[in-house]
């Protein structure tokens, strides 16, 4: 059994083509029953991380285990024979935005067909879950659909088969409040009920307040920050007679404390962060 559900040790990765490295030296722990928010500005690195720890792109520098083995390799598609009750689990389940830019979904084609394609009698259960959740009509055609309606059935079908580690980057873009709120709820429910962990790389913080385990800031393409966030981040009534949104770094330690006035959203520390990577200051906001 593994220990952590991510494990990831002196990680870097360059692409052909590229004249510097999209991640570097990163160095991750990730246990099981956790929900690790990721928060960077474009081009830092988040998506690259994300597609390696599924296995998408091959990294000879570095270790990165997802349950214990490398998601590269073909060996880690046989480790849940190990237990009856998982054999039909995903070790990793990776949801990126390019799912809308595939042919299929834009072809007259039903939803439930689609479902019913990739498992849905097998999971009928976890499956009518999620399209309550998601609030999909199964009569739904795809080429009539709106990008938010077709993001809902790519996630129920993505979620559809259970998994042990999920990997969503920017992937509830195009959901509605309500829908990206029940989702939310439905991921921390999973990690509070069954063996797994979720890294969730977005630009959208409102309603994260309460929803995160950990939080990490990525910055041209390193790790500067991991916030335990039931021990580094705050959310207070009010700072320094601010009420709204301020943001107040304890920078005494190399990992600091950081204080949130109560607006129950992440968003204050993200730009914050992000007005720290781009050198943009609160007057240019």
């Amino acid at each position: 059994m593994a220990e952590f559900a991510v494990e990831v040790d002196n990680l870097t990765y360059k692409f052909a083509e590229a004249t510097k490295p999209s991640v570097i030296d990163i160095k991750l722990q990730i246990p099981w029953n956790k929900r690790t928010l990721v928060v960077g500005a474009n081009g830092a690195g988040k998506s690259t991380l994300l597609k390696l720890l599924s296995g998408k792109h091959l990294c000879l520098n570095g270790k990165i285990r997802v349950n214990g083995l490398d998601p590269f390799s073909p060996l880690s598609m046989h480790q849940e024979e190990v237990n009856s009750e998982e054999k039909d689990w995903q070790v990793t389940t990776y949801l990126g935005t390019e799912w809308c830019h595939m042919s299929i979904i834009n072809r007259d084609i039903g939803v439930l067909e689609l479902l019913e394609s990739i498992g849905l009698n097998h999971f009928k259960e976890r499956g009518e879950k999620l399209i309550e959740i998601l609030d999909i009509d199964t009569n739904w055609r795809m080429h009539r659909l709106s990008d938010g309606q077709k993001r809902r059935v790519q996630l129920a079908m993505g979620l559809l088969k259970p998994w042990k580690v999920l990997l969503l980057d920017e992937v509830t873009v195009d959901l509605d409040v309500i829908a990206r709120s029940r989702l939310l709820q439905f991921l921390k429910w999973e990690t509070e009920t069954r063996k797994c962990s979720v890294i969730y790389a977005t630009h959208i913080f409102d309603g994260l307040a309460k929803w995160p385990d950990k939080v990490i800031h990525v910055k041209d393409g390193r790790i500067v920050s991991q916030l335990n966030y039931t021990k580094d981040v705050e959310f207070c009534n009010e700072i320094d007679g601010n009420t709204n949104g301020h943001v107040t770094f304890h920078s005494s330690t190399n990992q600091p404390h950081i204080s949130i006035t109560r607006v129950n959203s992440l968003h204050p520390l993200a730009l914050a962060w992000l007005r720290e990577d781009t050198g943009v200051s609160n007057e240019e906001i």
